[in-house]
């Protein structure tokens, strides 16, 4: 088949994409079955269907590529399906079909390209399965799709028997061959993997029937499916087809293929038992909001509500607590005047953390620092327990702490040295509990 005759087929195939397209049209908007819901599940619809197709083959595909003859005869194929939907958008489907496939190199330099005139494939049967995906459609505003265009993909298997004339006009046939072979005249055929790669365009013709146009390219793993060994590249051949699908199942359940789940749950929002709940729920919702609104109020401004506040009609800028009540007034503390700076701090077990009753002492220590310059010293203690390593570490631990105290407060780095002795120079005995608490300490001098 030469690309004019190519283009008749594809001019054929726009008329009855056009026609089945004005079909649909004129249908009415389908109803859509009230007991299917979109979370209800496959079982509230039908979804198996079986169909027929036919069309052309042709070892040429739409998206080009080398070829080992110029031009393509038109040949008849087809088949059969059986298909299980999984959901709205996609499903499983198996397929059967044969049909010829071949070619000539009449078009080339002397009617012959690698020793080959022409080809004629027979395949005794090609069987496969398919992902169909359903990726768009023309009429989302239905209830239920009229149109739906989809791709397909899969893994298959063929059996075929090439026969090809010789530049010198030499018929050879596969079959012939393959008798010669086991020498019982049995006629075999080729059996190789092939990959589907298609897509087309589904027309409801009815609730049962839908009329489908499609297009798939089969990629061969061989390169002998014409019978020619030239290019090193793998064969392959395509089948634009038309066809007819049935729905098998109860005619109470709609058909998943076309189901809208959008329009469904429209429909679904529409029901006057849901419009009931929700203006339930609205009334519930108006209510709790009233509820929070009161628990909210606040009428002398306290910060606490009048449902917990204690002592309602607090003057305006007084300080309270979580149940409304006025605060008691904190009394400044006295600063101790025989406060040094240089006084002993004590820690916990096993801590380097400040106590609160260090801060007087630290802060006297800042203010003697700042004011009159100089360096301190801070040396860290620790009591027995433990390790002695452990115990040098937690006395540096001790020191730092008040370093870093003083220099929050202003004191320059520089001014203030640390240094850790461990378990050394203990003032108490490491024996008792009283005397390791009095060892737990930093000591602070003029550096």
């Amino acid at each position: 088949m030469n690309y004019s005759t190519l283009k008749k087929g594809l001019a054929f195939s726009v008329v009855a994409v056009m026609g089945a397209s004005t079909l649909a049209s004129a249908q009415e908007t389908p109803e859509s079955s009230s007991s299917a819901k979109v979370f209800g599940g496959r079982g509230q619809y039908r979804t198996w269907t079986i169909g027929v197709n036919g069309g052309v083959m042709s070892p040429f595909l739409a998206i080009g590529g080398k070829n080992d003859f110029t031009n393509a005869d038109v040949n008849l194929g087809y088949g059969v399906s059986l298909k299980k939907q999984l959901g709205h958008a996609f499903g499983l489907e198996g397929n059967v079909f044969r049909g010829k496939v071949s070619g000539t190199n009449k078009d080339f330099a002397g009617g012959s390209q690698f020793d080959r005139k022409d080809f004629e494939t027979q395949l005794g049967y090609a069987v496969d399965l398919r992902g169909v995906v359903n990726v768009a459609t023309v009429d989302f505003l239905r209830r239920e799709n009229s149109v739906n265009f989809f791709v397909t993909a899969g893994y298959g298997l063929v059996a075929y028997a090439p026969k090809f004339t010789t530049g010198s006009g030499q018929v050879v046939d596969w079959k012939d061959k393959a008798g010669e072979s086991n020498g019982s005249g049995d006629k075999k055929y080729v059996k190789e993997a092939y990959i589907p790669i298609g897509a087309g365009v589904k027309f409801k013709v009815s609730d049962r029937v839908a009329f489908n146009l499609g297009y798939t390219m089969h990629f061969v793993d061989s390169d002998n499916f014409d019978g020619t060994y030239a290019k090193g590249n793998n064969d392959k051949f395509s089948y634009g087809y038309a066809g007819l699908e049935f729905s098998l199942g109860s005619k109470s359940k709609p058909d998943l293929n076309w189901v809208n789940p959008l329009a469904l749950m429209y429909d679904e929002l529409k029901d006057p038992s849901l419009r009931q709940e929700v203006e339930a729920l609205k009334t519930r919702v108006s209510n709790v909001e009233k509820s929070v609104e009161d628990l909210k109020k606040d009428s002398d401004g306290d910060g606490v509500s009048d449902q917990f506040d204690k002592c309602p009609g607090t003057p305006a800028g007084t300080a309270v607590d979580g149940s409304g009540c006025p605060l008691p007034v904190a009394t400044a503390p006295v600063a101790n005047a025989n406060v040094t700076g240089f006084e002993t701090i004590q820690f916990e077990f096993n801590s380097s953390v400040l106590k609160t009753e260090a801060y007087p002492t630290l802060d006297k220590l800042s203010s003697v620092l700042r004011e009159n310059g100089g360096k301190a010293l801070v040396k860290g203690y620790a009591s027995s327990e433990g390790t002695a390593a452990y115990n040098l570490k937690l006395s540096k631990d001790r020191a730092n702490s008040v370093k870093t105290y003083l220099v929050n407060s202003g004191v320059s780095s520089n001014q203030v040295t640390t240094k850790g002795f461990g378990e050394a120079n203990p003032i108490a005995s490491n024996d008792t509990e009283e005397g390791r608490i009095q060892n737990r300490r930093v000591e602070t001098s003029r550096n």
